[in-house]
């Protein structure tokens, strides 16, 4: 009867302790992060379906996050030549959202995209039909220093800019 009850209590302590421990667990497994481009090589299709056509996408334009969980945030330049001026205007990257994000503070629900930087200041992405999900104001940042195509760079309390040259936009989750 004695050794009943300790094993009940000793079964007891250990489910406490999963569920006092587990949270903690979860918040150490890492803060979100910029991939590397060795992490994106293998992430990264080398071509994408939009609005009825393949294209192929530019790797050494490419950049992305991964979450503290696991899920990730891609976004790849992409060959528009065989596209219509209407299409190309608005559609210069591939972008892939595993998880609802945040583009400056609007949600955008996990997807495929298309996404550009256009005329006016502004950030449109659109499905991969060619139609408008989401468009918010640009930023420009004239003091980076060394601007890519494309590029995802860390931003204070957890926030990512996405980057097109100068100008871009905040993902957040």
């Amino acid at each position: 009867m004695i050794e009943r009850s300790i094993a009940n209590l000793a079964a007891r302590g250990m489910l406490t302790l999963a569920i006092v421990v587990s949270p903690m667990a979860m918040r150490a497994q890492g803060k979100a992060a910029v991939l590397q481009p060795a992490a994106l090589q293998s992430l990264i299709p080398a071509t994408v379906f939009y609005r009825g056509q393949t294209t192929t996408t530019e790797l050494r334009n490419s950049g992305g996050v991964k979450f503290g969980d696991g899920y990730y945030v891609l976004a790849t330049l992409v060959d528009t030549s065989g596209y219509s001026n209407a299409v190309q205007s608005k559609f210069q990257a591939y972008f892939i959202t595993e998880v609802p994000i945040r583009v400056n503070g609007m949600k955008l629900e996990a997807g495929v995209y298309g996404i550009g930087f256009i005329a006016g200041g502004k950030f449109v992405v659109t499905d991969v039909g060619s139609h408008d999900v989401l468009r918010v104001d640009s930023v420009t940042d004239s003091s980076l220093k060394r601007p890519r195509p494309l590029d995802v760079l860390a931003e204070p309390g957890g926030k990512f800019r996405l980057y097109e040259g100068r100008t871009y936009v905040v993902l957040s989750r």
